[in-house]
C-alpha cells in the first residue's frame, strides 16, 4: 500500500471540519510536498514529523516522494495539531499501521523532535466536531482527556508519544514514554482575583435596594444592565456579586462555555468542565480584537464570548474605544458576534450578561439633583464624555439604574438579603422560563424573538396599551417596545416566584419595566408583587 488517510479536525471559530489527512507515498524524486492551504506552522511540520519519525525508532522514506493533502483542499487550516495525524497517516501508507484500524479514528496533537506529543487548542471542540461527524474512537494528548472525554460515546486515548500511538493501533504494549508537557504555564503572582470575587456576598453592601432588585431581574431574565452614578457610589461592588446571585450553568450551557474556553486556549485540563458563570471586567484600554473576538492568524474568542452565560462588566463604559462600544450593536441584539475576515468568517456566541457602568462626568463628581458643586468639568466636556455613548446602544440597554451612595441609597423595606437567597428565586424565575420555551433555540427572556411577543405569549391589553403609549409619545422606539415586554415577562416571573402563584404580565408589570428601562424611581413592594410588612 502507498496511500492512506488519517482524520483531524480544523477549527473555524467554534465550527468543527472533520479533515482527511491523505497520504501517497511513491517513487519519484526524494522530498515531501503538503497542499490544502495550510499556515506557516502547520507546514513547519513536514521538519517537525520527519525528526519524529525517526527519533520514535520508525521507518521514515525518505527515498520516496511524499504528498501530503489536507482535504477539503479550499478550507484554510492552521495550527500544530494536524502533526498526529499527519504522522498517522504516513506510517499507515507505509503499512506501518493498518489503515483499516484508522478509518473511525481521529487523531490530534503536536508533534515534538523526540516524537512525543504537546497539547492542542481547542480539543473540546474539535471532538464534538468529530463525534457528530461520526468518529468513535479519538487520540489527544495525555493532560486533555478529561477534556476529551466530555463528549459522551466517544472512546478517549491519552498518549505521550507518537510511538504509543503506533503500539495502541497495531495491538502492542505502548512503550514508555516520557510525560506531556501541560500547554498551561505557571501563574507568576499567587494572588488571585477569582477567590477574592468567591468571597463577596450581596449581604455586604448595605442601601441599594432597588438597585439589588435590578440586577435580580437582570440576572433572572439575561437582559442588559447599564449602572450610573458617582464615584464610590457602588457601582463595581454590585458588578462584581451578579454571579452570585445567578444559578449554575445547565449541562448545555457548561458544555458551550467549556468548549469555548478550549477554543480560546484558557481551559485548565484538570478542571473538568466549567460549572459556575464566568466573570470578565476587562481594562477600558482593551482593544477590539480583545473584547469581540480576533488576533492575528486564527480567530480567538473575546471576553464577550468567553464571558458565555456570564457576567461582562465594561466599567468606565465611555472611556472605552468608540470601535469597542460600536461593536457591541450586534451581540446586544442577536446574542452572537461575527469576525468577518478577507478569507473567512467565524461567528461565535455570546450571550452575556452585558453590565455597563460609568461616572456621570470625568471626574466622577456631578450629581444633578443634588445641588452638588465639587464637580469641576466645563459643560461641554461633561456633554462630550456622556454622548460618547451613542443612542443605538442606550437602546439595546433594557435597565438603567442611578446608584446613589449608600447613605442616601433607599433602604430596603424588606431586609437585606444573602446572594444564596436571591440566587434562589432567580434559578426559580429561570426554570419557568426554560418550562415555557421548551424545545425552543432560546432560553431566557432577553432572548425572546418580537414576533413570539405578538402571537405566542404576548402581554395583557393594558401594557401593550401602556407600551404603545409611550412609543407614541416618542419616549420608547420599536425596538424599545418589544424590550420591554420581554423585561414585563422576567418582572412577572420573579414576582410568581415570590408569590407562589402563577402571574402574567400585564399593566403593573410593564409600569416596572418601564421604569427599570428609565431609571426612574421604583416602589419596591409593587416590583416585588408583594404587599408591604404591617
Amino acid at each position: 500500500m502507498t496511500f492512506a488517510t488519517a482524520r483531524t479536525v480544523a477549527l473555524n471559530g467554534a465550527l468543527g471540519h472533520l479533515i482527511d489527512v491523505q497520504v501517497d507515498v511513491s517513487a519519484g524524486q526524494a522530498g515531501v510536498t503538503m497542499v490544502g492551504r495550510g499556515d506557516a506552522a502547520l507546514r513547519e511540520g513536514q521538519e517537525r514529523l520527519r525528526m519524529a519519525v525517526v527519533n520514535s525508532g520508525l521507518y521514515w522514506p525518505s527515498s520516496k516522494r511524499t504528498t501530503i493533502l489536507l482535504s477539503p483542499a479550499d478550507l484554510p487550516k492552521a495550527g500544530t495539531h494536524f502533526d498526529l495525524a499527519i504522522g498517522i497517516g504516513l506510517l499507515a501508507a507505509i503499512e506501518a499501521v493498518g489503515e483499516a484500524d484508522i478509518r473511525h479514528d481521529a487523531f490530534i496533537g503536536e508533534l515534538t523532535l523526540a516524537g512525543g506529543l504537546r497539547p492542542a487548542v481547542g480539543v473540546l471542540p474539535m471532538v464534538l466536531a468529530a463525534a457528530e461527524r461520526g468518529i468513535r474512537r479519538v487520540f489527544v494528548p495525555e493532560p486533555q482527556v478529561r477534556e476529551a472525554e466530555m463528549v459522551p460515546d466517544v472512546e478517549v486515548y491519552g498518549v505521550r508519544s507518537l510511538g504509543q500511538v503506533v503500539a495502541i493501533l497495531n495491538g502492542e504494549e505502548p512503550p514508555e514514554s516520557s510525560p506531556v508537557v501541560a500547554a498551561s504555564g505557571t501563574p507568576l503572582l499567587t494572588w488571585r482575583g477569582e477567590e477574592r470575587l468567591e468571597e463577596v456576598d450581596l449581604a455586604d453592601l448595605d442601601g441599594l435596594a432597588d438597585v439589588k432588585y435590578a440586577v435580580e431581574v437582570a440576572a433572572a431574565g439575561g437582559h442588559p444592565i447599564f449602572l450610573t452614578g458617582p464615584k464610590g457610589a457602588g457601582k463595581t461592588s454590585i458588578a462584581e456579586r451578579i454571579p452570585t446571585i445567578m444559578p449554575d450553568l445547565t449541562p448545555a450551557e457548561s458544555l458551550e462555555l467549556t468548549a469555548i474556553h478550549s477554543l480560546a486556549g484558557v481551559l485548565d485540563p484538570g478542571s473538568g468542565m466549567v460549572r459556575r458563570p464566568p466573570y470578565s471586567a476587562p481594562h477600558h484600554d482593551a482593544s477590539k480584537a480583545s473584547i469581540v473576538g480576533g488576533g492575528q492568524g486564527r480567530v480567538s474568542p473575546g471576553e464577550i464570548s468567553r464571558a458565555h452565560c456570564g457576567v461582562l462588566f465594561l466599567d468606565e463604559f465611555p472611556l472605552f474605544r468608540r470601535d469597542v462600544i460600536e461593536a457591541l450593536r450586534q451581540p446586544l441584539e442577536s446574542g452572537d458576534i461575527t469576525v468577518a475576515r478577507q478569507e473567512e468568517s467565524v461567528t461565535l456566541p455570546a450571550r452575556c450578561l452585558l453590565v455597563l457602568a460609568a461616572n456621570p462626568c470625568p471626574c466622577g463628581n456631578w450629581a444633578a439633583n443634588v445641588g452638588d458643586d465639587r464637580c469641576r468639568c466645563l459643560t461641554p466636556v461633561r456633554r462630550a464624555y456622556q454622548q460618547r455613548i451613542s443612542g443605538p446602544i442606550t437602546d439595546r440597554i433594557d435597565i438603567t439604574r442611578r446608584v446613589v451612595a449608600a447613605g442616601r441609597a433607599q433602604r430596603d423595606p424588606f431586609g437585606t438579603e444573602t446572594s444564596a437567597e436571591v440566587q434562589t428565586r432567580v434559578a426559580a424565575a429561570r426554570r419557568r422560563q426554560a418550562e415555557r420555551y421548551a424545545g425552543r433555540s432560546w432560553r431566557l427572556n432577553a432572548q425572546l424573538p418580537g414576533a413570539r411577543l405578538k402571537d405566542t405569549w404576548p402581554i395583557a391589553v393594558e401594557g401593550q396599551q401602556a407600551i404603545e403609549r409611550q412609543c407614541l409619545s416618542g419616549r420608547l422606539s420599536a425596538r424599545g417596545a418589544v424590550r420591554v415586554a420581554r423585561l414585563a415577562w422576567t418582572v412577572a416571573d420573579l414576582a410568581a416566584v415570590r408569590s407562589g402563584r402563577d402571574v402574567q404580565p400585564g399593566g403593573a408589570e410593564v409600569e416596572v419595566a418601564l421604569r427599570l428601562r428609565s431609571s426612574a424611581p421604583l416602589d419596591l413592594a409593587a416590583a416585588r408583587g408583594q404587599e408591604r410588612a404591617g
